[in-house]
């Protein structure tokens, strides 16, 4: 008689295999099911596997084998954290895997599986290795922050109290999707004038390396004083070329190559702004000084209400109590000010003040936004007040990243047009000069 290889689910939602001897599949499935279990996978056993164990594992649950055994010999690292995508991914087929009735151990089983290897990868196993011992769902989310944050698990908890996860699920997926589609527009509108400027300052200081020093010895046969502008040039190719290539009468220019330095200064710079935000007073001077940046400043503003009202809004929705929500809400705001105004907003709310008077105060929103939430607190709809909030400041944000990049390219062709300009009439001022002095 066959043997046949299964796994199911008992009546907990545990996953359970193991094997069983049948005329059929058909009749496979129905012992299998008269035992208590569901069947999710049948299939056969191949003649040269050992089948004696068959009927004992298929005599009960103590004959099956519990949890998911990990396939022997894989191997894979993780470096950093998950990324915003593969978790609004996750989100949303786990919300429609629940909608659909499977059971959760079943639907984190069938995600996994999904999974490229990598820490999404590793940190759903565990999740589901937890689950299927007992622990909640936020429980077991909340051991992996690299991967799902204290809204996140939060908004879990909140479902898995209220009997509503699907729900909750559902209302996280979207508030993910949102927040990436927000993140995509900004990145996408950045990509061209980022590009621009990179490109033209290529060509600039290519022409300062390879162009300007043959000026330069030609210049150095000349017995004449240079002008001013010149002199400047030549200093600036001095610093840029370095050793590289010879500037002047007495050899060189500056000992290291100045146009390494510059091309490394993004970096540098990039990796200390990133340094300092570890700081706790680092991370405030930067965050409020982005705040006044002309034009930039305005859209870092909108993209952060927006941030937080829809955050909270979620979180409030979702059923987490208001002072939970709006400390979570302080902690992934992403701004410093921000955070230190919700706390305010924090103590307000738990001495039983009201929520909008505090934002007043901090003055880090319009009036507009402070009158709706405050409308929204007298009304009992926070949350959708919030929610509008959000909308409106999503769709203020696309206008502000759409007029920052219709004006960065008329400054960035009149910047660059005065830095080639100038260098053209520092190189020719010397001819011009000498011209005379000939004629």
């Amino acid at each position: 008689m066959p043997t046949y290889q299964f796994e199911a689910l008992n009546d907990a939602g545990k996953p359970q295999k193991g094997t069983i001897n049948a005329a059929s599949s058909d009749e496979a499935i129905a012992r299998i099911r008269s035992q208590g279990f569901f069947p999710t996978s049948v299939r056969e056993q191949k003649a040269k596997k050992k089948s004696g164990s068959g009927g004992a594992a298929a005599a009960g649950p103590a004959g099956a084998s519990g949890g998911t055994k990990k396939k022997g010999g894989e191997f894979s690292i993780s470096i950093g954290g998950v990324s915003q995508k593969q978790l609004t991914l996750f989100t949303r087929q786990l919300s429609t895997l629940q909608d659909a009735g499977l059971p959760i151990l079943r639907s984190l089983a069938i995600l996994e599986q999904q999974q490229k290897p990598g820490l999404m990868k590793n940190t759903l196993g565990g999740v589901h290795e937890d689950v299927s011992g007992g622990a909640s769902l936020s429980d077991s989310m909340a051991k992996h922050p690299k991967a799902f944050n204290r809204l996140y698990t939060k908004m879990i908890a909140a479902g898995e109290v209220g009997g509503v996860l699907d729900l909750i699920l559902q209302r996280l997926a979207e508030f993910l999707e949102k927040a990436e589609k927000l993140k995509k527009r900004i990145i996408s509108a950045m990509i061209y004038p980022i590009a621009v400027i990179s490109i033209a300052s290529i060509i600039v200081l290519g022409i300062m390396i390879l162009i300007v020093p043959k000026f330069i010895e030609i210049f150095n046969d000349f017995d004449t004083d240079l002008p001013g502008p010149t002199i400047f040039l030549i200093e600036i190719a001095k610093f840029l070329a370095g050793p590289i290539l010879p500037v002047d009468k007495g050899g060189n220019g500056s000992a290291f190559p100045g146009v390494i330095a510059v091309l490394l200064a993004p970096f540098f710079i990039f990796f200390f702004l990133k340094f300092a935000r570890k700081t706790s007073g680092g991370k405030a001077i930067i965050d409020r000084l982005m705040l006044i940046i002309p034009v930039m400043g305005g859209l870092i503003k909108k993209s952060t209400i927006a941030k937080f009202t829809r955050t909270l809004g979620t979180l409030i929705n979702a059923g987490v109590p208001i002072l939970d929500a709006i400390k979570i809400t302080s902690e992934t705001t992403g701004n410093d000010v921000y955070a230190k105004a919700l706390m305010d907003v924090h103590d307000s709310v738990r001495q039983g003040d009201s929520f909008a008077e505090p934002l007043r105060k901090a003055k880090v929103c319009d009036s507009l936004v402070v009158n709706m939430i405050d409308v929204g607190e007298e009304t009992g709809d926070l949350d959708k007040m919030l929610e509008k909030i959000a909308d409106n400041y999503d769709e203020e944000v696309d206008n502000a990243v759409a007029g920052l990049v219709s004006l960065l390219e008329p400054i960035m062709v009149v910047v660059l047009g005065v830095i080639v300009g100038f260098i053209v009439v520092s190189l020719f001022l010397p001819l011009v000069k000498l011209m005379q002095e000939v004629m």
